[in-house]
């Protein structure tokens, strides 16, 4: 084996390490993850692994929690989304079904997981930031008004708060896909874009990134591109925001409205617009016997942020949160 190609297999189980780290939310030994690997196909000893952790450790990517236990780092997390973009292709679509099938929100009972994204926030600037966001809140261009915040030094999801830094939770369209999925109804995640509105009304999509293709989130590159305009939709009602697009069986039609109406029951929301069976919607054509479903992204509000002059590091579908541990932006502000 050449130096090259050890250095790529080297890099692939750490990759495979911290991946198992991240969809943890306790600490992991050795043998626990070197479990975890073999389920996912990746045949790595406890031995070997406790050699890797080691190394990381000495990396910053991951660190010792009592005598054996790991928790992955904030550096470790920037390592994970800066991996090899080869073994990423496809990551955005794998994220949306993994947080999915992690989601056990009840719709009756109100309680359980729902999938968040976090952003993180200058300290000194969030109070600003959340001045900015307050409009896009208000107006509902996101999928929930319901939020968590951690400050530096605080573990908040299934990272460390870096220094300097506040973070924010918002709820992920992605609770959609999850209920629905518990409801029996398959959800074909297609892709996100930047959706124009007029008159407060969805008209059309005007750029598109495929989930299946695409190494990250569609709405991260969005914002970095500085191509949405939440701040005016939320003024003027006219203007570019993050939205999704799904497509569901034309038959489960009434089961997807009936656990939309309890999602917005629950101060969930997130379906913008439900088309008919084999009709465009917003000017994407839909297959025979399906329905086109659009979701607002739910970083619309970090986007009108940023949009401000206030820049955030968002990790859009970043894990999934406890129901009754957020509270009301209005709360916060």
């Amino acid at each position: 084996m050449s130096i090259g190609t050890e250095t790529q297999e080297v890099k692939r189980k750490v990759i495979a390490i911290l991946k198992i780290l991240r969809d943890s939310r306790d600490p992991l030994g050795a043998r626990v993850i070197a479990q975890k690997l073999k389920a996912h196909g990746v045949e790595l000893g406890e031995r070997a692994v406790r050699y890797h952790l080691k190394l990381m450790d000495e990396r910053g990517l991951t660190e010792l929690v009592g005598r054996d236990g790991r928790l992955i780092t904030a550096q470790g997390i920037e390592e994970l989304q800066s991996a090899l973009v080869r073994d990423k292709v496809g990551f955005a679509i794998s994220r949306i079904e993994l947080l999915a099938f992690r989601t056990n929100f009840d719709l009756e009972k109100r309680t359980g997981l729902i999938p968040v994204n976090i952003s993180y926030f200058p300290k000194e600037k969030f109070a600003e930031a959340l001045r900015l966001m307050k409009p896009a809140f208000e107006k509902g261009w996101c999928v929930s008004d319901l939020v968590a915040t951690a400050r530096e030094g605080e573990r908040f999801g299934d990272a460390i708060v870096p220094r300097g830094k506040v973070a924010l939770a918002t709820v992920c369209s992605i609770v959609i896909n999850g209920t629905l999925l518990k409801a029996g109804v398959p959800t074909d995640s297609r892709f996100g874009g930047i959706l124009e509105i007029r008159d407060n009304k969805p008209t059309r999509f005007v750029e598109l990134i495929h989930y299946n293709g695409s190494s990250m989130d569609p709405s991260e590159v969005f914002i970095r591109a500085r191509m949405t305009s939440v701040g005016e939709v939320a003024r003027r009602g006219e203007g570019k925001i993050l939205a999704n697009y799904r497509e569901i069986p034309a038959l489960c039609r009434p089961i997807v409205e009936d656990v939309a109406a309890k999602l917005r029951e629950a101060g969930l929301g997130g379906l913008l617009l439900l088309g008919n069976a084999s009709e465009p919607v917003c000017e994407i054509p839909v297959e025979l016997n399906r329905i086109g479903a659009i979701l607002v992204g739910g970083l619309n509000p970090v986007a009108a942020a940023e949009e401000g002059g206030i820049e955030a590091e968002s990790h859009a579908m970043s894990t999934v949160m406890d129901y009754q541990g957020l509270i009301k932006i209005s709360d916060l502000i």
